[in-house]
C-alpha cells in the first residue's frame, strides 16, 4: 500500500491541533509525513468553513490536482473538516477527484476510510464518507470519556524526539451559540466537555515531553464545566487552577477563544492568582451596535462587553485582550459602523481580526438577510478599521520600548531584518547591546510575550523553544523590535515580565 501522505490545514488552531491527532494515527499506520504534494500518495485537506478566503484555497488545490488524479488514478485525495461537513456528498458532484470525507466529528474514522479508499483506488473506486450530519448527536458531557473523539484526544502520540515547545490542548468541543453568521455549531456539533483529568494527564506528558507553552482551546473555552457522575462540576476556573498546580514545570499556560458575557469573576481571578497563565485574552466583540449585535445573535450588549473589559483590567492592569470584528454585515449603517470604530479606540485592544462580511452557506444569516452593503462600502469599512486599530496597536506597542520584557522564542522570522533600526534604538536608548554579539551564527528570531505581542530580534537558532528576556528597541503596529537581554534561558518556571506592562 502506498503511504506517503501530505496534510495541508487551513483556519483556526482547533484545525492544527485535529490534524496533529490525525497525523498521529496516521503515521501509527505506516504514513509518512512528506512536505511536498508532488511526493504524496495520499493527499488531505483540513478544511475551514468559517471564512471564504481559506475556502477558496481549497477550490484552488482541489482544481490543480484535477489533472494529477486523471493521470494516476491510485492517488487519494481527502477533504476533512468542516468544510466536508457543510457541503457533505456535493463536494463529489463539484470535484469527482475527491475520494475521502471526513466531518470534525467523525475524524477518528479517518484512518479507516483513508485505508479502504488505497484499497479499492481505481477507475470504480468506493469513496468513503464520514459525516456527522445534522441529526446526529454527540455524547452529552456526562459520557464524553467514552466517546471515539476524546479517544482520538487521548491516543495522541508524545514523544521527547518530537519538537512541539508550544502546543495545543482541547477542553471542550463543539458550540452552543448559534451566531447568525457562523456554521460552527452545525460542523463540529453541540458542546462536549472533556473530563478533567484526561486534560490535566495530557498537559503533564506534553511537559514531560519538552512542551514549554500550552494554549488550551475551545470554541467558546470559559463555558467550560464538566459534570461529574456524583453531582459535581468542575468549572473553567477550577479547572485553570488545577492544571496550574498539577503542572509546576510548565512555564506558559495559555486559552482561547473566550465568549465575553459568560466569562466569570472566578475566572478572571484564576488568571490573577496563578502566574504562570498568561495575561491575554481573546474575547470578539464582534461590533460596535447593540442592533447589529441583536442580528448576529450574540447574546450581549455593547454595554456588557464593555462591563466585561472593565472586570478583566480591574482583575489585572496588565491583561492584554484581543479582538474579531466584521464589517459590513446586512443593513449595517454608517454610523453603527463608527460605532464599532468608536469601541475600538475606546477598548485599546492590543490586536483585532477585522473580516469583511461574506455570506456563508449553511448558516442562518445567508437565508434571513440580503446581503445588501456594496462590497465598495464593506472595502472602505474593513480599510478604516484596520487604520484605527493599527493606530491603537501602534501607540501601545510604542510605550514599551526600552522596557525588558519576556518572550517565547518561536523560531526564524519571516520579516525583513531591523538591525539598521535597532541599532538605531540602542544609540537612542543610551544602553549597548549585551549578550550575544552579532555574527554568522545570528539570525533574526520571532517570540512572543505573555501579553501575545510578536517580538523580533537577533540571536542564534539555537534559541527555538526557550523563554529568555529582551529589551524593546522599536515598535510598529503589528511587532516589536528588540535585542537580546540575557543569552540563558529562564528557569523551568519561567517569570512574570519585568519593568511592567501597560495596563492594556
Amino acid at each position: 500500500m502506498r503511504r506517503n501522505l501530505y496534510l495541508e490545514t487551513f483556519g483556526c488552531q482547533m484545525n492544527v491541533l485535529d490534524s496533529e491527532l490525525v497525523l498521529g494515527q496516521l503515521r501509527a499506520q505506516g504514513y509518512q509525513s512528506v512536505s511536498r504534494r508532488e511526493d504524496a500518495d495520499v493527499i488531505l485537506y483540513n478544511t475551514c468553513s468559517v471564512r471564504e478566503h481559506a475556502e477558496q484555497k481549497v477550490w484552488s488545490r482541489l482544481g490543480e490536482l484535477r489533472e494529477r488524479k486523471a493521470e494516476d488514478p491510485g492517488l487519494i485525495i481527502g477533504v476533512i473538516g468542516c468544510m466536508a461537513e457543510r457541503d457533505g456528498i456535493k463536494l463529489f458532484q463539484r470535484y469527482p477527484q475527491i475520494d475521502v470525507l471526513c466531518g470534525p466529528g467523525e475524524l477518528d474514522q479517518l484512518p479507516t476510510l483513508v485505508h479502504n479508499a488505497a484499497v479499492t483506488a481505481g477507475p470504480n473506486r468506493a469513496r468513503q464518507v464520514a459525516l456527522m450530519g445534522a441529526a446526529a448527536r454527540r455524547s452529552s458531557t456526562r459520557d464524553a470519556a467514552e466517546d471515539r473523539l476524546e479517544l482520538l484526544d487521548l491516543s495522541r502520540s508524545v514523544s521527547p524526539s518530537d519538537e512541539f515547545p508550544q502546543t495545543y490542548v482541547r477542553i471542550t468541543r463543539g458550540c452552543n451559540k448559534f451566531c447568525t453568521y457562523c456554521v460552527v455549531p452545525y460542523t463540529r456539533g453541540p458542546e462536549v466537555h472533556r473530563p478533567p483529568q484526561n486534560i490535566i494527564g495530557e498537559v503533564q506528558r506534553l511537559v514531560a515531553a519538552g512542551a514549554r507553552e500550552v494554549t488550551l482551546l475551545g470554541q467558546t473555552i470559559n463555558h467550560y464545566a464538566y459534570k461529574h457522575g456524583d453531582g459535581r462540576t468542575t468549572t473553567f476556573a477550577e479547572l485553570l487552577y488545577e492544571i496550574h498546580e498539577a503542572t509546576p514545570d510548565l512555564p506558559r499556560l495559555r486559552f482561547v477563544t473566550s465568549f465575553p458575557r459568560d466569562f466569570t469573576d472566578d475566572a478572571l481571578a484564576a488568571m490573577r492568582d496563578c502566574r504562570r497563565i498568561c495575561r491575554y485574552l481573546h474575547a470578539p466583540a464582534q461590533h460596535g451596535s447593540d442592533r447589529i449585535l441583536k442580528l448576529m445573535n450574540r447574546g450581549y450588549t455593547v454595554g456588557e462587553y464593555r462591563e466585561f473589559l472593565a472586570r478583566a483590567r480591574e482583575h489585572m492592569p496588565d491583561v492584554y485582550v484581543a479582538s474579531d470584528f466584521i464589517v459590513g454585515f446586512p443593513s449595517e449603517t454608517e454610523e453603527e459602523f463608527e460605532a464599532t470604530v468608536a469601541l475600538v479606540r475606546e477598548a485599546q485592544f492590543k490586536s483585532s481580526f477585522i473580516f469583511k462580511y461574506s455570506p456563508r452557506p449553511g448558516t442562518v444569516a445567508i437565508d434571513r438577510f440580503a446581503d445588501d452593503i456594496p462590497e465598495e462600502v464593506k472595502r472602505r469599512r474593513n480599510s478604516r478599521l484596520l487604520a484605527v486599530q493599527n493606530e491603537v496597536s501602534a501607540q501601545l506597542n510604542r510605550q514599551m520600548i526600552g522596557r525588558r520584557v519576556e518572550v517565547f522564542v518561536e523560531g526564524e522570522s519571516k520579516l525583513p531584518s531591523r538591525r539598521e533600526a535597532v541599532a538605531a534604538n540602542r544609540v537612542e536608548l543610551g544602553w549597548e547591546k549585551p549578550g550575544l554579539e552579532e555574527s554568522a551564527t545570528e539570525t533574526q528570531l520571532v517570540g512572543r510575550t505573555r501579553g501575545d505581542q510578536i517580538v523580533v530580534f537577533d540571536g542564534p537558532t539555537s534559541l527555538k523553544g526557550q523563554i529568555l528576556d529582551v529589551r524593546i528597541t522599536g515598535a510598529q503596529s503589528l511587532t516589536l523590535f528588540a535585542l537580546l537581554e540575557t543569552p540563558a534561558p529562564i528557569g523551568a518556571t519561567g517569570a512574570i515580565q519585568t519593568a511592567g506592562d501597560p495596563a492594556r
